[in-house]
């Protein structure tokens, strides 16, 4: 027995089985609706359901509220279908959705980008090409079964000559496979992922300008969307804000800059939280999200592509709806939630 789902305004329709998460049975069936996490924590699969009935699994309040599931919104992630459902979602188009694919990647370079991050590439196999958004994310898939999450930080172009992805992967002390990485992994050694998997990407029938929002390694799927709008010639505005605690938090600022000096239409504003007298900091200050509605109040005609620490990216969904005018449909985000955060929130 399966149950039908229908997805407005597209039309679009899959089935789901009586035990099956409805996003995990969109992905199975190559239908591009939109999420992040998968796990309940990020908010972004959320969407309405019109017809039918749906029980949840475990998730965090702050991506569902009480509210937000009476009023008859659901997380895709975690939501079962009890019968045929009829939902309303923003979604991928067919040709967007790439297929989900398991391959060994083996570590071509280990690099020290600050004292807590690491810039990791992995080759992957000649033979299997592995075709993907700039924005999204593959999974480790770890001898254990569990899972970690990370985002591709170079451009789907950059892989032509040499099939491989970047990661930038920060020091989680006690981190399982971030323990693994800073302390006994070496290059040559062999890992396997899956992927990909998002729906953070670049929006390209737009033309609005576009305000790019990183904290910490959420730096990483800009990065590919900066490689991927210079080297498709796009040229809508755009202005990266990126946030750190400290200025080496800012890991690669010389290749922001750098970019800057070649893209006219990319302009950079770093902001630091807790600069210390010995940093001889004299840029912006204080928390990064707030600096982008110091410099744009209004955001009403802006597009958002937020990525970074889960306080970050909700504060500035909030923020930017109710302070800024930014339309909800124009705010773009993927959420680096950590196991322990997921953990912790659903304690």
């Amino acid at each position: 027995m399966t149950f039908n789902v229908t997805v407005l305004p597209s039309g679009r329709s899959f089935t789901a089985n009586p035990d099956e998460a409805l996003l995990a049975a969109a992905i199975r069936q190559g239908i591009g609706m939109p999420y992040g996490c998968k796990d309940g924590a990020c908010g972004s699969c959320k969407c309405k359901k019109i017809e039918g009935t749906v029980v949840h699994g475990p998730h965090q309040l702050k991506a569902l509220s009480h509210e937000e599931e009476a009023a008859g919104f659901i997380l895709t992630c975690c939501g079962v279908a009890q019968t045929d459902v009829v939902l309303e979602s923003r979604q991928v188009t067919d040709e967007s959705a790439f297929p989900i694919k398991k391959m060994p990647a083996r570590v071509s370079s280990l690099a020290r980008a600050s004292h807590d991050v690491i810039v990791i590439r992995l080759q992957l196999p000649a033979s299997d090409v592995f075709k993907y958004h700039a924005g999204q994310y593959v999974e480790f898939l770890l001898r254990d079964g569990d899972r970690r999450s990370y985002s591709m930080a170079n451009a789907p172009h950059t892989q032509v000559d040499t099939p491989g992805i970047e990661l930038h992967i920060r020091h989680m002390p006690g981190g399982k496979f971030t323990e693994q990485v800073f302390g006994t992994m070496k290059e040559k050694d062999i890992l396997r992922i899956e992927g990909p998997y998002g729906s953070f990407f670049l929006r390209e029938d737009s033309n609005k300008p576009m305000v790019l929002l990183a904290s910490g390694t959420g730096f990483a799927p800009i990065k590919a969307l900066i490689e991927h709008m210079q080297f498709k010639g796009i040229t809508r505005p755009a202005i990266l804000y990126w946030g750190g605690r400290r200025p080496a938090d800012l890991y690669m600022n010389d290749w922001v800059m750098a970019k800057t000096a070649e893209m006219p239409n990319l302009s950079y504003v770093p902001v630091i939280s807790n600069a210390l007298p010995e940093d001889n900091w004299t840029g912006r200050t204080g928390f990064v999200h707030k600096s982008v509605l110091e410099d744009f109040p209004n955001l009403s005609a802006h597009q958002v592509y937020a990525c970074g620490a889960p306080i970050v990216v909700d504060s500035a969904r909030a923020d930017y709806s109710a302070l800024g005018g930014l339309p909800d449909e124009e705010f773009f985000a993927d959420s680096f939630t950590t196991e322990a955060d997921k953990a912790k929130a659903l304690a």
